[in-house]
């Protein structure tokens, strides 16, 4: 057996992981699944909850105490519900899809930390599943297979509003899924190491939410559009597309999706935790006590830092409304995404200065890099669009753009035939009975 590096170092984890007997192993993913799914149906209430408060009503109170059960009493129901298939769908893909949306959802979450070593029983482990040295490509790659439930239920449906609403959701969810991998790069820079318990480990002097906030700005942003939850739930609103890709899904199945959609929103915030926010190590001035980064205590900071990501998902579903779906593609790819590559070369240009002369103030030049973009981009708004010759031409000769069918612009309506009056004659029975008393009268 190889002996394990010194704690803090590179690998430490893994090798600490790797000698952890089977039956531990299979105790980490039943609590990390029952964990996931309590999260799940106390996310369901809390979000009801707050919204109602948010809008002046109660919310959920009347099955169990504050309401915390009817959670649970509505999967119930779904269980029970009857489980519909329509006639013209591809029954294989269509029982698939919810599937291959929920199982990812949960195996992203086997490579976050949620503490420190523990003893388990005499046996000294990691709060973690398993550490891989790619552990932040597993969550990527995980995000990234939960793309084809989307596009493959609404494609197995046999119904033209499912397809339109997968299609919609997944080029939004890989639009966000490339601003949110490029947010990642920075913290990869810094932590020297791909792996998550290393990253945790690099934060010890200092979080990333402050060396690397436009980093943070964009990944926070993504990961609202990365789970379709409002204001980037277009692709699902009522208004638009009925129910989007799951319209035409009924019962557990459609439990299923509900279930992905809370359970990604739950591994994107202890994702976020992780890279910005130290992991489950204790904000300040708890860390001022030396025990508060050791044993189970570091498991509350972690699940607290979660539930404040958790808490804006609601607070952004509460405040901010809808906008059309081509600005919110708009804001990935030309925003988002641009900000993000500029970042990253001003990362990757300073870490290579640090290297070579390592008399570069890391802090002072980011937040002076950060600064500037801040300005560029606010700029870049308030400026208005430059127009060119051709467009000054074509504004001469209107065209009518529309995403719906038009008339030709040169159709020349006909005019329309002039109306003859059409002289309506006296009922019979009244001429003759005018003529009739004409003649008495006259006799008279």
């Amino acid at each position: 057996m190889n002996p394990l590096p010194p704690p803090g170092t590179p690998g430490y984890t893994q090798a600490l992981l790797a000698g952890d007997p089977l039956w531990l192993t299979i105790v980490k993913v039943v609590l990390v699944f029952a964990l996931l799914l309590l999260m799940t149906l106390f996310m369901i209430w809390l979000e009801r909850r707050v919204v109602g408060r948010m809008q002046q009503r109660p919310g959920p109170n009347w099955n169990g105490p504050f309401g915390l059960l009817q959670s649970l009493a509505d999967g119930l129901k779904l269980a029970f519900k009857e489980d519909i298939r329509p006639t013209l769908a591809d029954f294989p893909v269509f029982f698939l899809a919810p599937i291959i949306s929920t199982i990812p959802a949960f195996v992203a979450f086997a490579v976050i930390p949620l503490g420190p070593e523990v003893s388990v029983f005499g046996h000294h482990t990691a709060l973690q599943v398993a550490d891989l040295p790619v552990g932040i490509l597993v969550v990527l790659a995980c995000s990234s297979i939960g793309v084809y439930g989307i596009v493959l239920s609404g494609w197995a449906s046999g119904s033209p509003y499912p397809l339109l609403g997968a299609l919609r959701s997944t080029a939004q969810v890989i639009s966000y899924e490339l601003a949110l991998g490029l947010s990642i790069i920075g913290v990869v820079l810094y932590a020297g190491s791909l792996s998550t318990a290393d990253i945790v480990t690099a934060q010890e002097s200092g979080w990333y939410i402050w060396l690397l906030p436009v980093s943070f700005v964009v990944f926070a942003i993504s990961m609202v559009g990365e789970t379709n939850r409002a204001p980037f739930d277009l692709a699902e609103a009522e208004s638009e597309l009925v129910g989007g890709f799951h319209t035409e899904y009924s019962s557990l199945k459609f439990a299923l999706f509900f279930l992905a959609e809370y359970v990604n929103m739950v591994t994107l915030s202890a994702v976020a935790t992780t890279l910005f926010l130290g992991g489950w190590r204790a904000p300040w001035p708890l860390s001022l006590w030396a025990g508060a980064n050791e044993g189970w205590f570091p498991v509350i900071w972690f699940i607290s830092k979660m539930f404040v990501f958790l808490f804006v998902y609601i607070w952004l579903r509460g405040t901010l409304p809808r906008q059309r779906y081509d600005q919110f593609m708009r804001l990935g790819w030309k925003i988002l995404i641009p900000v993000s590559l500029v970042w990253v070369l001003a990362v990757s240009a300073l870490r290579v200065l640090r290297v070579q002369y390592g008399t570069v103030s890391a802090p002072v030049v980011l937040l002076i890099g950060a600064v500037v973009l801040v300005v560029a981009v606010v700029v870049a708004f308030l400026l208005p669009d430059r127009r060119s010759d051709d467009e000054d031409d074509a504004d001469a000769t209107p065209t009518l753009v529309s995403d719906y069918p038009v008339p030709p612009l040169d159709l020349a309506v006909p005019p329309s035939p002039p109306r003859r009056r059409r002289s309506v004659a006296p009922p019979a029975k009244e001429t003759a009975a005018v003529g009739s008393g004409s003649e008495s009268e006259g006799d008279a």
